[in-house]
């Protein structure tokens, strides 16, 4: 299953069902498909987001710090807190230009 985002604010974004339903419920909603989040509500869950996933990021940076160098990094798994990151830039530009957010199921 695949998860489409929205916003008149940014350029949809399309990420893989599980892990856009964990972002969402790190974000304080249900995690239900079809759904959105009113303009006045998304500055709050964006802040909810970021906070949710800085535990991740600081271990996966700490990893990488401690990595043995000239190791070969094509079989590392990409992290939550990068697969993140284009759900925070539409819900930045959405909080800043005052726009509802609203995801499907394609």
């Amino acid at each position: 299953m695949l998860i489409k985002f929205k916003s008149d604010a940014y350029a949809d974004i399309i990420m893989f069902g599980d892990v856009a339903q964990r972002l969402l419920k790190m974000m304080g909603h249900s995690g239900t498909v079809p759904s959105a989040i009113l303009a006045e509500d998304v500055p709050a869950a964006l802040d909810r987001l970021k906070r949710a996933i800085e535990p991740g990021k600081a271990a996966a940076d700490q990893k990488a710090s401690e990595e043995k160098p000239g190791n070969d990094h094509d079989d590392q798994p990409v992290g939550l807190a990068y697969r993140a990151l284009p759900l925070i830039e539409l819900l930045t530009a959405a909080a800043k230009k005052k726009r509802d957010v609203m995801w499907e199921m394609m």
